[in-house]
């Protein structure tokens, strides 16, 4: 699997493109079963944050290499999982190849010069699913299990995207995205367990781009739960100290090095989240 880039240099090319294009094509095709499907991932700052109207300073998003689409456990419970192996197959969609040549049935592609990369994730089935480990729905069709992802279920919102799609149509669709509040617990999570510097980038962009009082209003909706504890406690110990990774992965990914603006204003924005929060 080819590592995420360390700064945003490293998105570009179109990529971004190819992915909304793919984001619409999707949804063109699974339309009936979007209501147990939700973007996740590095696409939603690009879509919660308005790009033709960002606030003083703020650059537009960098972008994402793939895309993310997390499943609810309805879709099991349905039996509607075979509906959705099928629409992906007829779609053009397969699932990629690892450098050993084994498939990697949780990751499906468009294939082509510029592949899209699409990325199944589960909440947990109960108690003992462990995160980052593969729940198999069909033989050839896989999804990584994701703690705490039931919260997008719980708190999304519907995008408009219009776009052309990969056949080249010009198409207009309603797509759920995650929320700023569930998006903040599950980059929190993400960051803890591997500490990529776009992690860090994506969710000082959401709460730059939204804004603290509203990341904190999806937040309080979703209250009580354990993983916006979890999740609070790792921006309280990783984003609140000028010096800590979130701030410096932030300036390493926007800069490619250490930036104290750019760190001060991390610090500034979790700072204020935990207070709004009553974690100070």
């Amino acid at each position: 699997m080819i590592p995420k880039p360390s700064s945003g240099d490293g998105y570009g090319g179109g990529q971004l493109d190819r992915v909304h294009r793919t984001c619409i094509y999707m949804a063109t095709k699974l339309g009936d079963l979007l209501d147990e499907i939700v973007v996740v991932g590095g696409l939603v700052p690009y879509l919660l944050v308005a790009q033709e109207s960002l606030p003083s300073g703020l650059e537009p998003h960098a972008g994402t290499m793939d895309l993310d689409m997390g499943l609810a456990l309805a879709i099991l419970n349905r039996e509607r999982y075979r509906e959705l192996g099928i629409r992906l197959k007829d779609a053009g969609f397969q699932p990629d190849v690892n450098d050993q040549g084994n498939k990697r049935l949780q990751s499906w592609t468009t294939g082509g010069v510029h592949p899209v990369k699409v990325d199944f994730l589960i909440p947990p089935i109960d108690e003992t699913g462990e995160g980052g480990t593969l729940f198999h729905i069909e033989s050839d069709l896989a999804a990584i299990v994701t703690p705490g992802l039931e919260l997008a279920f719980k708190d999304r919102s519907w995008k408009e995207l219009s776009g052309t799609t990969p056949s080249g149509a010009r198409a207009t669709r309603n797509i759920p995205v995650c929320s700023p509040g569930a998006f903040t617990v599950l980059k929190a999570l993400a960051f803890h367990n591997r500490t990529e510097n776009k992690d860090a980038y994506d969710l000082f962009y959401v709460w730059s781009g939204v804004g603290i009082p509203k990341v904190a209003e999806c937040l309080a909706v979703l209250l009580p739960n354990p993983y916006i504890d979890e999740a609070l406690s790792v921006i309280e110990t990783d984003f609140c100290n000028h010096d800590g990774p979130g701030p410096i992965g932030t300036a390493q990914f926007i800069t490619r090095g250490r930036d104290d603006d750019v760190q001060a204003d991390v610090v500034g924005l979790a700072r204020e989240l935990l207070h709004v929060m009553e974690r100070l």
